[in-house]
């Protein structure tokens, strides 16, 4: 069936609709914009913010994607969204081993509150994840998005629901290019929201 979609790109322009939001908002991206977002926003100086939450993308964001592109190009991973739920086990277990060294420089540092905060959700969304690989294959794109919707709500107030139409739109291209079902889409955000809210709230 995936072959069948990956040769109708120019026949389908929702096809197209659906890579570009799977890409643009892929859960590696996010790991490295939600932390500068939140790091800028709520620490004074603002360099001094910037450069602590340029330390959590490179931990949540930079060092896992890295590890998962030297897989795919070993020929060990499908593809860098790691398709194959049999596949994405050790990828999200050195992701979650990354997060933990950077986490543990941070506060070992006296990192800004809400920026250790923002990687603790990352950190707490991983293992979430990961736990919930051993059994099934639930939307990652769709947890990543839904937390960091939830986290920047909690942070920037109400009007940042406005980021609810693009979770949405993750979860839609996730079942539009068949790479989820809807029902591991609306896992996927619900346990996004869940775990990112209590985590962010308790340590920021």
């Amino acid at each position: 069936m995936r072959e069948v979609i990956d040769s109708q790109p120019a026949r389908q322009p929702s096809l197209r609709v659906a890579r570009s939001l799977t890409e643009v908002f892929a859960p590696a991206l996010l790991a490295a914009a939600m932390p500068i977002v939140i790091g800028i926003a709520s620490t004074s100086p603002i360099l001094v913010g910037l450069g602590w939450a340029l330390v959590g993308a490179l931990f949540c964001s930079v060092v896992p994607n890295a590890l998962i592109w030297w897989g795919v190009h070993r020929g060990r991973l499908t593809d860098h969204h790691i398709r194959v739920r049999e596949q994405r086990r050790t990828p999200l277990i050195y992701g979650l081993l990354s997060v933990l060294v950077g986490l543990a420089l941070m506060i070992g540092l006296d990192a800004p509150r809400p920026v250790i905060a923002m990687v603790v959700v990352m950190f707490a969304l991983g293992l979430a994840v990961t736990a919930a690989n051993l059994v099934w294959k639930l939307s990652i794109h769709a947890a990543v998005a839904a937390g960091s919707a939830a986290v920047l709500v909690i942070q920037f107030g109400p009007a940042l629901f406005a980021s609810a139409p693009v979770v949405a739109l993750v979860g839609w291209s996730r079942v539009r290019l068949r790479d989820h079902t809807l029902g591991q889409v609306i896992a996927g955000t619900a346990l996004g929201v869940l775990v990112a809210i209590p985590s962010f709230l308790l340590v920021r």
